[in-house]
C-alpha cells in the first residue's frame, strides 16, 4: 500500500473542508437572516454540500471527499461561487470571517430545527451568542485507532494553526483585542478546547459512551473539541481554526493539515514520533495564539523558552518538507509564507479599521476578499459605498 501518493487507491489521508459564511446586506451591512430562501434554491444545485447552522445568517458548506490541495482549492472556489451567487440573486453578499465586527447576537433568528431549539434550551445564552464562523478540516485515516494515536501528537500544532486563521478581532462593534474573539466566545460552550491525550480508541470510546449513558450527549457530535474523531466521517477533524477569508488561506491551511498528519505517520512508520504534550502546556499555547495572533510568541516545549509565533510556523513549514513533494502540495504550504509576511485577515481588518476608524469598511474588505478570484457567473458583487 502506498499511504504518500494521493493518487494510489489505498491513500487514506483524503481530506474536506467545511466553511461557514456570514449573509450580509450589502446595504447596511449587517448579518441578514435569509438562510432558508438561500438553501430553497441551493439545495437544488448543490445537494448535501450546503447546510443550514444554528443562525439563520449562516450557511454552510462542505466539501466532496478530496485527495489533493488543488481538488480542494477547486471544491472550494466553486462552494464560494455558488453561495455567493445564491445570496446576489436575493440581493445579498457573503463574507467569510470568524465574527461579524459590529452585528448583535441578540437580534439573530435560530433556524427551525429541533436540534437548534435543543441546544439554546440546554445551553440558554452561551448557544444564542454563538454567532461565530469556523472552518473545520477533515483528513481520513487508515484507522482510528491510528488515528488516535495521529491526534494525541497533533495537539501540539493546534495553536500554530490558530495564529495562521485568526480572523475575528471585533465583536458587537468593539475591537476586542484578540486576534480570534471567536475562540473566546465558543470556549463558553462545554467539551470544547484542547483535549485529552487518548491511550486508545477504546478509550475515547468508553469516554463517549459514559457521556451518553448519563444522558450528557446524545451523540458523539456533541464533543466540540479543537480536533476529535469524526463519530460519522471515520476522520480526524481539526476544528479550531477561524474561518479563512480568502481561498488561498484556507487552502494553505487545510494542505498544512493534511501534511502534519502524514509526517506524524511517517515518522511512525519509522518507529518515530514527536512528543506528546500535556493539554495545559498547548492550552498555554492556544490563548497566546487566542490574544496576540502572528504578532505574538508561542512556547517551544522542547527549547522551554518563548519564540515568535512566526519563526515556529516556519519550523512547521520546514517539519513537513519531506511530505509535501509526495501530497503535491508544495505551492499551497509554501504560501503559509506569504501569510507570515501579509498578516491574517484579523491583521486586514484592524489596519483598515485604524484607517478609516469605520467597521462597515472593514465588512466591504471581508465581503471584497471572500469572493477574491472566485468566478460567479452572471453576478457582480457589490458593497455599498461608506
Amino acid at each position: 500500500m502506498n499511504y504518500f501518493d494521493p493518487y494510489s487507491p489505498d491513500f487514506p489521508f483524503t481530506m474536506g473542508i467545511e466553511e461557514e459564511y456570514q449573509i450580509i446586506d450589502p446595504e447596511t451591512r449587517e448579518l441578514r437572516s435569509y438562510i432558508t430562501q438561500i438553501l430553497e434554491q441551493g439545495r437544488l444545485e448543490l445537494h448535501e454540500q450546503l447546510k443550514p447552522e444554528m443562525m439563520q445568517s449562516v450557511v454552510e458548506v462542505g466539501t466532496h471527499v478530496c485527495r489533493t490541495a488543488e481538488e480542494a482549492r477547486a471544491e472550494i472556489t466553486r462552494l464560494r461561487g455558488a453561495i455567493a451567487g445564491l445570496a446576489a440573486k436575493q440581493g445579498l453578499v457573503i463574507a467569510a470571517a470568524g465574527t461579524h465586527p459590529f452585528s448583535s447576537w441578540e437580534t439573530q433568528e435560530i433556524y427551525p430545527h429541533e436540534r437548534y431549539y435543543g441546544v439554546v434550551n440546554e445551553m440558554q445564552d452561551a448557544a444564542r451568542q454563538l454567532l461565530i464562523f469556523g472552518m473545520h478540516v477533515h483528513v481520513g485515516m487508515p484507522d482510528l485507532e491510528l488515528g488516535v494515536q495521529i491526534q494525541n501528537v497533533a495537539r501540539y500544532f493546534l495553536p500554530h494553526l490558530l495564529c495562521l486563521s485568526t480572523s475575528s478581532p471585533f465583536w458587537m462593534g468593539r475591537q476586542t483585542g484578540y486576534k480570534s474573539y471567536r475562540s473566546l466566545v465558543f470556549g463558553n460552550f462545554p467539551r470544547t478546547g484542547i483535549p485529552s491525550q487518548f491511550s486508545s480508541l477504546n478509550e475515547f470510546q468508553s469516554y463517549t459512551d459514559l457521556l451518553v449513558k448519563t444522558g450528557s450527549i446524545d451523540n458523539g457530535k456533541k464533543i466540540w473539541w479543537d480536533i476529535r474523531p469524526h463519530p460519522v466521517f471515520g476522520t480526524i477533524e481539526v476544528r479550531i481554526c477561524d474561518l479563512c477569508t480568502k481561498v488561498d488561506e484556507t487552502i494553505a491551511i487545510a494542505a498544512l493539515i493534511q501534511a502534519i498528519f502524514v509526517k506524524i505517520y511517517k515518522l511512525f512508520t519509522c518507529n518515530m514520533t514527536f512528543r506528546v504534550y500535556r493539554r495545559a502546556l498547548i492550552n498555554e499555547n492556544k490563548w497566546r495564539a487566542m490574544r496576540y495572533g502572528l504578532n505574538g510568541e508561542l512556547i517551544d516545549f522542547g527549547k522551554q523558552q518563548s519564540m515568535a509565533a512566526r519563526d515556529l510556523l516556519v519550523e512547521l513549514v520546514e517539519f513537513v518538507d519531506d511530505v509535501v513533494d509526495d501530497l503535491g502540495s508544495r505551492q499551497a504550504v509554501e504560501y503559509v509564507h506569504r501569510m507570515l509576511e501579509e498578516g491574517t485577515s484579523a491583521d486586514r481588518q484592524l489596519a483598515t479599521y485604524a484607517s478609516t476608524g469605520d467597521l462597515k469598511a472593514v465588512v466591504d474588505q471581508l465581503v471584497r476578499e471572500t469572493v477574491e478570484g472566485v468566478p460567479i457567473e452572471g453576478v457582480s458583487i457589490r458593497t455599498a459605498t461608506a
